[in-house]
């Protein structure tokens, strides 16, 4: 099997769940990128029992055996999910062109990483392509001719993009209120339903409302705006191993269960980098629109990692 190229630089997110980091970083020690970057936010100082766990997880991300450049951003204080993110990727692509992401939960296939460093060079000096996703929640693989498809929605459960996509992203969306008195938000998203459910989110996450501590919504919000397109593959690439039937608050989630099945090469690219509004509707009606998916969902992000 082929593996990454050494040169793709890959940043691990990790924070307070040694199980999880040991399976993950055993990933990427068989990918053995020549660049890694490890984040790790600081413990919660009301959550005594946390400190050991993170230090066991920096223990974990320390064992690098191959030929490998690694960086740390290891924080003291505990910066909670949306700084804590948003920074560790800023810091990233302050440091690379461009590269993968892995939290301390997404598990790749091997071919995960292949995937990626074809797409990062294809599209590499096209704009219109922000998110190269790992994630297929549809499992819709059988209906597709090709290896992926155009998406407005970037998953962000094992993914890879470019600095020169970054520099859209802000975790405080200070251009928000303009973008929606300008009608744009409804130029977006023609149907009702679906406009109604993502201005409440992002009205939510706007304000910092208790619940909204995160980082992921705006990175949404930096697609709609530019009317950016996102890779999904067509098969489901990247497990999530936090959904598992002991961790909280995992009930409901379209993302659990979903096994990681290898990619096959040579990828299969679409003729045209045009959306599939389709697979869209359906993703918005299966990741989206149920409103206790939504509230799981939050609370995965939120209470879960910080």
């Amino acid at each position: 099997m082929k593996r990454t190229s050494p040169e793709t630089p890959v940043l691990f997110t990790v924070f307070n769940r040694p199980a999880c980091t040991r399976r993950v970083f055993e990933a990427i020690r068989r990918a053995a990128p020549r660049r890694l970057f490890i984040a790790c936010d600081g413990p919660r100082p009301e959550r005594p029992e946390e400190a050991p766990l993170v230090s066991q997880v920096r223990g974990i991300v320390a064992e690098v055996d191959w030929e490998c450049e690694v960086a740390t951003l290891f924080r003291e204080e505990n910066l909670g999910c949306r700084n804590a993110m948003s920074s560790a990727i800023s810091w990233f692509f302050s440091e690379v062109e461009e590269g993968i992401i892995l939290e301390d939960d997404c598990l790749p296939n091997p071919t995960f990483f292949r995937y990626c460093r074809e797409l990062l060079e294809r599209y590499r000096d096209d704009e219109r392509v922000m998110n190269i996703s790992g994630v297929n929640s549809l499992l819709r693989g059988a209906e597709l001719g090709d290896s992926y498809y155009f998406s407005r929605y970037p998953h962000i459960w094992g993914w890879a993009s470019w600095r020169r996509a970054w520099r859209n992203y802000s975790p405080d969306m200070p251009d928000y209120p303009d973008f929606v008195q300008s009608g744009a938000l409804a130029g977006c998203f023609p149907d009702p339903v679906e406009r109604k459910r993502w201005r409440e989110i992002l009205d939510k996450v706007y304000r910092g409302e208790p619940g909204f501590n995160t980082w992921d919504a705006q990175w949404s919000y930096a697609h709609f705006k530019n009317n950016a397109l996102a890779v999904t593959p067509r098969n489901n690439l990247v497990e999530n191993i936090g959904c598992t039937p002991d961790a909280m608050h995992t009930a409901g989630n379209p993302f659990a269960e979903l096994p990681a099945v290898q990619a096959e090469f040579p990828l299969r690219h679409p003729q045209f980098p045009i959306r599939n509004t389709e697979l869209d509707r359906q993703t918005f009606r299966h990741d989206y629109a149920n409103p206790l998916w939504k509230r799981i969902r939050r609370r995965l992000v939120n209470m879960r990692r910080h």
